[in-house]
């Protein structure tokens, strides 16, 4: 039996009511990817309040790996809701807590001790890890990437890249943070070619240190394993080898953000294992919830513990129930062995997508890692013009026909999965033959000649 089921035209009636409302009542400036209102959501299916059922390829951006209403979480959460919701940790601390950061320092990666920090989101997780790497090596600069996505709060919205929406008309920004070009091969910001081109990328903190701030100044570098918002990119692994051999040369920490990669996203428990990484310290949310806001910043102890007293925390950070949630999330990462199923729906999607590939003048190329992928549109080839207006034809085609998705990218034309790792192989594939539905619809008008084999991009 098909998941998808559309009743009504999309948006319907019910959702065009709430719509009506929402812009009524809430902020403008909150974004919504579809015009569907959500009723009920199991597994990898979403229903909207007029009965219409949804494949979600979006997973709440990435909340949902484990599936929503996941019974070991909800079992989980539900026994933590019958004792107390919530005291404060800094208050009267209660072993979830506890029980969290414990297994969080043994599973992030890194054969060291360490110590773990709960907070509510990853941009809060994110602040506090700034705040943790200055206290410890009493330095003042940050260094971050291009295409970066950090978070909305003022420090992680400096560190994050993307100008609109994110950052215009919310200046000034935070002080001391640097900004350097990310392993973006498809779009190589020195007009190079991958692996001639020897990761020149990774050069340029160097090069930062002799031409905008002083090594001795700068206290770490935060980067994301696999780009987020910026389009799911992933680098090639001399990336991090030669950014991490400079950061140790000058005693600087290295921050993995891995708020999106995280929590078998990309085959791995955290993508820092894809590529050989022990960060000083690591940051997750995100599906670490299983759909409740929790977050984490996890590192070497002599780190962690460089902040006085009281100079960490937050009155919900931790929250009981939201602990017991991440700590059924990450039992279930082990006994349904979801990161071997991440790499399986990679597999399934590249295989169909480089047909695609084939098919479609409009895909420029395949970028992710895992189950952490998508399509990098473009109307040319060789000029690599983003398809932005087409990106978002195809995601309004396909929650029109019972697919939900999200874009990404820095130009907006990048069309990303983050489905819940526990879809079926036939809910998977329905979803699939939408979305490739979806490039047929757009592409019908342009020139659908078959390019040369050997230009073809691979993920």
């Amino acid at each position: 039996m098909a998941s998808i089921q559309i009743k009504t035209a999309i948006p319907g009636p019910r959702s065009l009511a709430l719509m009506q409302r929402r812009q009524q009542a809430v902020a403008r400036g909150v974004f919504h990817a579809t015009p569907v209102f959500a009723a009920r959501a199991e597994g990898a299916v979403v229903e909207d309040v007029d009965g219409n059922r949804f494949i979600d390829l979006a997973g709440g951006i990435g909340c949902s790996n484990v599936g929503h209403r996941a019974a070991p979480v909800m079992k989980r959460v539900q026994a933590q809701m019958e004792r107390y919701l919530h005291t404060c940790f800094s208050v009267a601390p209660y072993e979830p807590y506890i029980a969290l950061a414990e297994k969080l320092n043994q599973v992030v990666p890194g054969k060291f001790p360490k110590k773990t920090f709960l907070a509510n989101s990853g941009a809060e997780a994110v602040e506090n890890a700034v705040k943790i790497a200055r206290a410890y090596t009493k330095r003042p600069a940050i260094i971050c990437f291009e295409d970066a996505f950090h978070g909305r709060t003022q420090m992680a919205m400096t560190l994050t890249s993307k100008t609109h929406p994110y950052k215009a008309g919310f200046e000034p920004f935070m002080s001391d943070v640097y900004r350097i070009p990310y392993a973006y091969c498809y779009r190589c910001a020195y007009g190079l070619k991958y692996p001639d081109c020897r990761t020149s990328c990774a050069h340029a903190l160097e090069d930062a240190f002799k031409r905008v701030v002083a090594a001795e100044s700068v206290a770490a570098v935060i980067v994301e394993p696999v780009l987020g918002e910026g389009g799911f990119m992933a680098p090639p692994k001399e990336f991090f080898q030669e950014l991490i051999a400079t950061c140790r040369k000058h005693g600087i920490l290295f921050i993995a953000d891995e708020v999106q990669t995280g929590i078998g996203r990309t085959g791995t428990l955290f993508a820092c294992e894809q590529f050989g990484i022990e960060p000083d310290l690591l940051v997750a949310a995100k599906s670490l919830g299983g759909g409740l806001p929790i977050s984490s910043v996890t590192g070497r102890a002599e780190i962690m513990d460089a902040p006085g007293v009281g100079a960490i925390g937050g009155t919900f950070g931790g929250n009981p129930v939201a602990c017991e949630a991440a700590l059924a999330v990450l039992q279930m990462m082990e006994d349904e062995d979801l990161c071997k199923r991440a790499l399986e729906l990679g597999d399934r999607f590249v295989t169909r997508a480089k047909k695609w590939q084939l098919q479609f003048p409009i895909i420029g190329t395949i970028h992710g890692i895992g189950a952490m992928r998508s399509l990098e549109l473009v109307r040319s080839k060789e000029t690599l013009e983003p398809a932005d207006k087409e990106t978002q034809q195809i995601v309004k085609y396909c929650y029109e026909h019972g697919v939900i998705t999200i874009s990404a990218g820095t130009y907006g034309n990048v069309v990303r999965l983050l489905m819940p790792l526990v879809i079926s192989n036939e809910q998977f594939d329905e979803a699939m033959n939408v979305l490739e539905a979806a490039l047929h619809s757009v592409t019908s008008g342009q020139n659908a000649a078959v390019p040369d084999t050997e230009k073809v991009a691979h993920a």
